[in-house]
């Protein structure tokens, strides 16, 4: 057995998983939680649930080499790894499957079942055990360039050390989580976060845990400005994202689904002759998409959406991954062009956050 201080607050996480099947999002999940809590696993082992030999060698490393064990196994192995545990460690695990002894802390997670068991509840008691006290806060880019957000967050760990950051991107839609100890310096702390947000300015849209959509919806409430949306490859997806916020229909007029040309000359209003001589995808169609929404009356700021999403180009020869988003106001149109990888799913979904957040920029 190791000596205490070389155990002392090492976390082992143990996931137990069909070696046939590659699938992580539990064990992902889990691991982001904790780290949202201030706690990082310094070990994670996958084993596979049909192995004995595997099973048995990785417990006792967990049990042996750490101080607190997370395990994270499907129901049906929870007598058996408990009864192992039990016999290894000493104790009894509780009705939240959690076992404090003198030498080890474990925590039972089921993968495929509902847990009593909350990260929340596990964290609270590594607070209380270690003396910690975490505070956290957020900070919502989009489209940051990866260079960018390492130099911004090296800027601010030089400054003040206690931070630790877990960064989550969906889409070119990014999460930066800062958890810090309340004990650090609150000069420092501020110094950081202001040196973050100087890198990363042209990209943030909130300092708060808030969805892209919601914060555009808060914006646009705020401004008392109506939207409408005119969709091309995107596929009504702007306005999905819209319509699941709540209180929604204060500022969303409409949203149409122009997917052919002869819908985007009927129902918005593009010229036949841009169409043809630029193609429906083109910054000049892109404009008067949303120049037609504007001229309706009906809304403050309008925003269209053409691209190829693929995985086939069109008979155009422009090339998979060409995007055009223009965002209409009364006093002007601007259009941005794209060029993005990737499949026809994470092209649209890019291009659905780009699009909303343009048009958040738009009236910031």
């Amino acid at each position: 057995m190791s000596g205490g201080n070389e155990r002392a607050k090492k976390n082992c996480l143990l996931a137990f998983r069909n070696k046939k099947i590659n699938v992580f999002d539990g064990v992902n999940c889990l691991t982001e939680q904790f780290a949202s809590g201030g706690y990082y696993f310094d070990k994670v082992s996958f084993v596979a649930f049909d192995s004995s030999r595997e099973i048995v060698t990785a417990m006792n490393d967990g049990l042996e080499n750490y101080e607190n064990l997370i395990i994270f196994c499907p129901k049906a192995m929870e007598n058996t790894l408990k009864k192992f545990v039990c016999e290894k460690a000493g104790g009894e695990f509780d009705g939240l499957n959690t076992l404090k002894s003198e030498k080890i802390s474990v925590f039972l997670f089921f993968s495929d079942y509902a847990n009593r068991l909350l990260v929340d509840d596990v964290t609270l008691y590594f607070d209380a055990r270690y003396g910690i006290n975490h505070g956290k806060t957020y900070l919502k880019t989009v489209g940051a360039p990866v260079n960018n957000v390492i130099e911004a967050i090296e800027r601010a760990k030089g400054i003040c050390s206690g931070l630790e950051f877990n960064i989550s991107e969906n889409y070119g839609d990014c999460t930066l989580e800062i958890v810090y100890g309340k004990d650090i310096s609150k000069t420092d702390y501020d110094k950081a976060i202001r040196e973050t947000l100087l890198k990363l300015n042209d990209f943030v849209y909130a300092l708060e845990n808030i969805s892209l959509a919601e914060r555009l919806v808060q914006l646009l409430k705020l401004r008392r400005m109506k939207i409408c949306v005119a969709e091309s490859f995107t596929g009504g997806g702007v306005c999905k994202r819209l319509v699941e916020v709540s209180g929604v229909s204060e500022v969303f007029y409409e949203g149409l689904n122009t997917y052919s040309n002869q819908s985007k000359a009927e129902r918005l209003g593009v010229d036949e002759m841009t169409l043809k001589r630029f193609g429906a995808v083109s910054k000049q169609t892109a404009a008067e998409m949303a120049e037609g929404l504007i001229k309706s009356g009906n809304c403050d700021i309008a925003v269209s959406t053409t691209g190829i999403a693929g995985p086939k180009s069109d008979n155009t020869n422009k090339p998979v991954g060409l995007l055009y988003i223009a965002v209409a106001l009364a006093e002007g149109t601007s259009v941005y062009e794209f060029h993005l990888k990737g499949s026809r799913k994470q092209i649209t979904e890019t291009a659905i956050n780009q699009a909303l957040f343009l048009a958040y920029k738009a009236i910031k």
